[in-house]
């Protein structure tokens, strides 16, 4: 696979203004993109076919993506914040809804001091969230409809920031030469010994049984954007049963899916893996993102070629092999990590405040993960799997989406962003309607840059909702101060 390429800002595509899928085509054949692209959006085609799952039959082809509000309780009950996130989720007509938000199996794992937490105190308010979302999507769809509903099951390892002060408290599984400065904090990092990853197994597992007596459908075993499950996988120096090899760092998500195979039988099992990693990039010159020195062979990117910057599937594809002889038959694919190369997870017209300006034109970081998926569905058979980084597109998501699933490149599309300003773009996309363009998500970042300066998640641009809230105000606020520091 290609590595980014660096690019002025000044020559990227706006998306807003392109008129037609043949402009839309031609620039990508100048910057040799590789992104599908139908003429127009067809209700009642390939988006609108239903999908049978392990864990049920999917009505359509559309997913909601986990996306948390930093809006929970500090015991990891949801608010009414929640709720109504949970509502929209729902509210979008999606056939399948992987995981709503990441909701941590213990304590120590949660990423912010208002990550859900799913145990047996709160496992009754799970069941309350999942009903809301549930009334949503038939007030939406009608009675006799119901989406396929995951719960993604996570620990946050080294970005873990689970008590009231907001400080990092990291659990590593390896010491790493550069992100050990990035996740430094008034504590130690803990390296987890193999005792440690033993007992969250177990954490993973009971987890996964309470959020089957909940009614969830399926859990995901979260293995994405830098948080432990997603480190494991680089720790190839790592000593002991969970280090090495790729048969030991995958031996974490394997023993977790054999545990639940014997345990929760009924439920289904999925895993959402970032594909491929690549060193942490930092600003360089004029704010533009730049990977952080390295010399020689950089070993620790899962699904990277070496180099730091390129990459290759080939890991990816045995790790997703073992999982699938685990048990895991759903895949919901992404890339990278939000903390330290976010470009190449969710490509944006501008980054979070305490981000960079994206090295490459933020289309070719979508046809990436679009290829990339395609590439492993064809290698691994057997599988349903749900793409993600298609917000970016804006206007067109809807052909985009058609033309890859048409294609066989997934498949099922995922919402994220997206569905924070925009939850009924589905339900718009196949009634025909005009998509209403004052509620696309233009990728502006602030549902990231509110949570990283303590406010709750939302689309304070575009949801009237969270532009009337007094964060709103606040983020201005902090917006400006941050720029005045630049």
């Amino acid at each position: 696979m290609d590595a980014p390429r660096s690019q002025s800002h000044r020559d990227f595509l706006k998306l807003a203004s392109v008129a037609n899928a043949g402009q839309l085509r031609d620039f990508c054949t100048r910057e040799k993109i590789e992104l599908p692209v139908d003429d127009t959006y067809s209700p009642g085609g390939a988006m609108a076919q239903p999908l049978v799952t392990a864990a049920g039959t999917a009505g359509n082809r559309w997913a909601i993506l986990p996306m948390e509000g930093w809006d929970g309780t500090p015991e990891g009950h949801p608010t009414e914040l929640t709720r109504r996130r949970w509502r929209n989720f729902g509210a979008s007509g999606a056939g399948l809804i992987w995981g709503g938000e990441a909701v941590a199996v213990r304590h120590d794992g949660r990423a912010n001091p208002r990550q859900l937490v799913l145990n047996k105190d709160t496992a009754g308010h799970l069941v309350s969230l999942r009903e809301e979302l549930l009334a949503g999507h038939r007030e939406a769809m009608g009675e006799q409809s119901t989406p396929v509903i995951g719960l993604q099951l996570t620990h946050s390892g080294r970005w873990a920031r689970p008590n009231p002060e907001g400080r990092l408290e990291p659990w590593i599984a390896y010491h790493h030469p550069l992100l050990d400065r990035r996740s430094a904090s008034g504590s130690a990092h803990h390296l987890m010994t193999d005792d440690d990853f033993a007992r969250l197994i177990e954490d993973f597992i009971a987890a996964g049984v309470l959020a089957a007596s909940c009614g969830f459908d399926f859990v995901d075993i979260k293995h994405c954007h830098g948080y432990l499950g997603h480190e494991l996988l680089g720790a190839v120096d790592r000593p002991g049963r969970f280090g090495g090899s790729l048969e030991n760092r995958s031996r974490f998500l394997v023993e977790v899916a054999e545990g639940l195979k014997a345990k929760a039988p009924g439920l289904g099992l999925g895993v959402r893996l970032s594909m491929f990693d690549a060193l942490p990039y930092t600003k360089g010159p004029g704010g533009v993102g730049v990977p952080e020195e390295w010399t020689g062979p950089y070993p620790y990117a899962f699904g990277g070629d070496g180099t730091g910057v390129g990459f290759d599937l080939a890991e990816p594809v045995e790790f997703l092999r073992l999982a699938h002889q685990a048990g895991v038959r759903l895949v919901c694919t992404t890339a990278a990590s939000p903390y330290y190369n976010p470009h190449l997870q969710r490509p944006a017209a501008q980054p979070p405040s305490d981000g960079y300006l994206t090295p490459e034109e933020p289309l070719a970081g979508v046809a990436r993960q679009i290829r990339a998926t395609g590439d492993l569905k064809n290698l691994v058979p057997g599988m349903v799997w749900v793409g993600s980084g298609y917000s970016y597109l804006q206007d067109w998501l809807g052909p985009v989406a058609q033309a890859v699933v048409r294609a066989g490149l997934t498949d099922m599309v995922g919402l994220g962003r997206m569905v924070l300003s925009y939850p009924t773009l589905p339900r718009d996309l196949e009634k025909g309607h005009p998509l209403d363009r004052k509620r696309i998500c233009r990728t502006l970042s602030d549902c990231t840059t509110a949570p990283r300066n303590g406010l709750v998640s939302g689309c304070y641009p575009l949801d009237p909702f969270y532009k009337a809230r007094p964060e709103a105000v606040e983020l201005r606020v902090i917006k400006e101060r941050l720029r005045g520091k630049k």
